[in-house]
């Protein structure tokens, strides 16, 4: 290992980042998944030199915590014993059952490795900021919709791919189609422009005249005509080399602003949501599934993958090598990290799956794809994290016992430690906040926001049970909670959190 992450860098394995309880490194297998016995020497790995807590983010990275300066060298070390490659540079992704999903419309692997090799060949990558990504889609069942990206491509059919820039699938700006041969140059010019305006620039600083330079560039066919091309820059479109993209909104796990051979103590998290809140339709609680779901038994070309979730994202070590010893017994052959905190074993037959699920379900890996845990985002808290102010998980963890009919998922609640507000940073409709005052309630905002209610810190879980209350005595025939909420309004949530 060179150096320590400097700022603004993710916690990648050559470079671990300060949290509350030591190091942290993140990393993504160059293959796409791990073998049960890599995954498991790596799990030891974790144990020996870290605090044995192994997490799965949002975006499907792979995290381990608790370490030193010097256990992360010797975990770097045994990473690569393990015959573990893992990705560095710019993040080209793709979805997890990317080729392998009989339901995507393009298989996006190809792409996306023609991407990483023209970053490679024209040494954009030291150019770029760490948080600069491209996203690849092919579609399908697991697709990347809630994932945020710089620069999206997202399959239309077998040769066309939208381009869109600065977002996910709801807010990015869609620029056109354009065919397979041409995205990768698209991808280029863009990544250019970003790098222009220094490491700190993102996708999000290109304004409209930039943007519509590139549509008669590469034969773009614009969505929209040029002229109403969106200014998205928050500075009126000048690329500023001093801040931008390095905003308290848009910190991931680990981030820092300050520099320094090892960042110092910051809010991180386990995973961070992408997007909005989801209104459920009616008949998907009954159905007992999820339309873009990793959770649960998945057809595939040829094979059949299990999708299982890690609580509030993170798992201890031991029980993540039990499920590999078990996964590997009934014929697992590689286990794959994917988006919303999840895990994929492939290679099963439909009885082994049966088989495993019963079996990681007793581990304490979430099997249903409406468990409660997984409409909670909940960042590490207090002590994991040095800024955090709550015991984040334990107030998540009673919450999805006590309220699970209420955890419908028509929205996600949102639990943090400290108002950075890392594991969920777009609106929801309640957020439950650390601060100076305990523990305050936003109503349909941020963790930033002004909280429409306090309650000591040790109150918490017992006032949002409270909140749970009136929206049982409150909800309508075939109402969601999210709905509710929403006709109780902030004044009435907020008494009901204080006083019950």
């Amino acid at each position: 290992m060179n150096a320590f992450s400097r700022r603004g860098a993710c916690p990648a394995l050559s470079a671990p980042m300060q949290t509350g309880d030591g190091l942290l490194v993140r990393l993504n297998p160059v293959a796409g998944g791990l073998a049960p016995k890599a995954l498991i020497g790596l799990c030891e790995s974790a144990s020996r030199h870290g605090n044995g807590v192994m997490e799965v983010t949002a975006r499907g990275s792979l995290q381990i915590r608790g370490l030193t300066a010097e256990s992360a060298v010797a975990l770097a070390g045994e990473v690569n014993t393990l015959g573990i490659a893992v990705r560095t540079g710019v993040p080209v992704e793709t979805g997890p059952l990317a080729g392998l999903d009989p339901q995507e419309i393009a298989n996006p692997s190809p792409l996306a490795n023609r991407i990483r090799e023209a970053i490679d060949a024209s040494n954009l990558g030291g150019r770029l900021g760490s948080k600069v990504s491209v996203l690849v889609d092919g579609g399908g069942r697991l697709n990347m919709d809630r994932v945020q990206a710089d620069v999206r491509l997202t399959a239309v059919s077998a040769n066309v791919w939208q381009l869109a820039v600065a977002g996910d699938a709801k807010s990015a700006t869609v620029l056109g189609e354009i065919s397979g041969r041409e995205a990768c140059d698209a991808a280029l010019i863009i990544l250019r422009m970003i790098a222009a305006g220094g490491r700190e620039a993102r996708a999000r600083d290109l304004n409209g005249e930039q943007l519509k330079c590139i549509i008669p560039s590469i034969g773009l066919h614009p969505t929209l005509p040029p002229s109403v091309l969106p200014d998205i820059s928050p500075t009126g479109g000048e690329i500023s080399s001093g801040d931008a993209g390095s905003s308290p909104s848009s910190l991931e796990i680990g981030e820092s602003f300050d520099a320094g051979p090892i960042s110092p103590p910051v809010g991180e998290m386990s995973g961070r949501t992408e997007g909005g809140n989801v209104e459920r339709l009616p008949g998907l609680i009954s159905m007992r599934q999820e339309p873009d779901s990793p959770i649960g038994v998945l057809p595939l070309r040829n094979t059949i993958a299990l999708g299982l979730g890690l609580p509030f994202g993170h798992m201890r070590a031991e029980s993540l090598i039990a499920l590999c010893h078990e996964a590997e017994s009934l014929g697992v052959t590689e286990i794959r990290l994917a988006q919303q905190r999840a895990l994929l074993l492939l290679g099963l037959s439909q009885s082994a799956c049966i088989t495993l699920q019963d079996h990681a379900k007793s581990l304490g890996f979430i099997t249903d794809p409406l468990d409660p845990r997984r409409f909670i985002a909940a960042c590490p808290g207090t002590p994991a994290c040095a800024s955090g102010l709550l015991h984040t998980r334990d107030i998540a963890s009673q919450l999805a016992e006590a309220s699970a009919d209420l955890l419908d998922g028509s929205f996600e609640l949102h639990v943090s430690g400290c108002a950075k507000g890392c594991a969920h940073p777009a609106p929801a409709a309640l957020t439950l906040v650390g601060g100076e005052k305990g523990a305050g309630l936003v109503v349909d905002g941020t963790a930033k926001d002004l909280p429409a209610g306090y309650t000591s810190g040790y109150e918490a879980a017992r006032a949002l049970g409270r909140v749970a209350r009136l929206v049982r005595a409150s909800r309508k025939n075939k109402e969601t909670t999210a709905s509710c909420l929403s006709r109780l309004g902030a004044a009435r949530i907020a008494e009901a959190f204080e006083q019950g």
